[in-house]
């Protein structure tokens, strides 16, 4: 899918003119052709030109609801093809409708009078919400790296990373209300109305924006091996698929890491040798989650420790390491 340039050079103006506070209705009739047709990679290609200019992640969040809302129309109309039931996207689309469906159900108990007890319904409901970080961790470790990849325009996917680190963190502050005794129901309810205005918030941009964009760039190959990588992380609230990785990377060309334990590679030093079999057992004996950053910042190599401090990815191997940790 080819972007069309022109439309993202005066779309970058317009973006630009609302960051500079001029007047909505003038930049927005100034730009209205363009604005009816933007594409998802083209939102891409417009926030990526704002980080290279030197805009922050954070910065581009004060603004960022204002554009998606403007362009909404043309994105809400764009056509593009949803991958197959049960792949990669399809999962993290059946969680997003699910985490939907809990958001609707907790506005239910809102509507309550008791405080209290209100309180005391919301707390549990709430908590269950962490469970979603799991998706938003396989967006992180698994989709974004693939999509780092392919095109220098998806570091603008660190937007969306901060996006993440926001719902995160009204969370936590919804969660730290509820459960102090002193809290005030005003107060609650402006974090929980934070809370949903985030989280709907990146339900709509993923849908709108992230993957039809990927659905255009990523081919099945690539899809499929992010099944596979995402077996390793749970699946909020949605039955967890029944897949085989074994059986599934056999429809997968891989390079066989077996390869080096059969024919005899050594690593020799004046200490000892050890075949690449032993050295893997153990790294991933230590007690402690281990990875190699090279010389150009390119995450190279991590252990698969048994008991994992936090969850990783074959995706991020090559990865720049300030886009691990945005």
């Amino acid at each position: 899918m080819k972007t069309d340039q022109n439309r993202v050079h005066h779309l970058t103006e317009y973006v630009q003119g609302l960051k500079n506070k001029e007047n909505g209705k003038e930049l927005y009739l100034k730009y209205k052709d363009d604005i009816e047709k933007v594409t998802p990679q083209e939102v891409f290609e417009i926030f990526h030109l704002q980080l290279q200019k030197g805009a922050e992640p954070k910065e581009i969040l004060i603004f960022l609801d204002k554009v998606i809302n403007i362009f909404y129309k043309s994105l809400m109309g764009y056509p593009w093809e949803r991958l197959e039931r049960n792949s990669f996207m399809d999962y993290l689309m059946q969680e997003n409708r699910a985490m939907t469906y809990k958001l609707d159900s907790i506005k239910e108990i809102i509507k309550k009078n008791d405080f209290q007890t209100k309180k005391k319904e919301l707390i549990p409901r709430i908590r269950e919400l962490l469970k979603f970080n799991h998706h938003y961790l396989k967006k992180e470790n698994i989709l974004f790296p693939y999509l780092e990849k392919k095109m220098e325009k998806f570091d603008g996917l660190a937007i969306m990373w901060a996006l993440h680190d926001e719902a995160r963190s009204r969370l936590k502050k919804v969660i730290e209300y509820l459960e102090y005794e002193g809290s005030k129901e005003e107060e609650i309810n402006v974090a929980l109305g934070d809370l949903f205005f985030a989280m709907y918030g990146l339900v709509q941009k993923e849908e709108l924006i992230l993957y039809p964009a990927a659905s255009e760039i990523l081919d099945d190959k690539e899809w499929l091996e992010m099944q596979i990588q995402s077996l390793e992380y749970d699946f909020p609230f949605i039955e967890r698929p029944e897949q085989n990785i074994d059986e599934m990377n056999k429809n997968k060309d891989t390079h066989d890491e077996n390869s080096y334990f059969e024919e005899g590679y050594l690593f020799k030093t004046d200490t000892g040798t050890l075949d690449f079999q032993q050295i893997q057992m153990i790294f991933n004996a230590l007690p402690v989650d281990m990875s190699f950053v090279d010389e150009n910042n390119k995450l190279k190599f991590f252990t698969r420790a048994k008991d994992r401090i936090f969850p990783r990815s074959p995706a991020a191997i090559g990865r720049d390491v300030k886009n691990c940790h945005p």
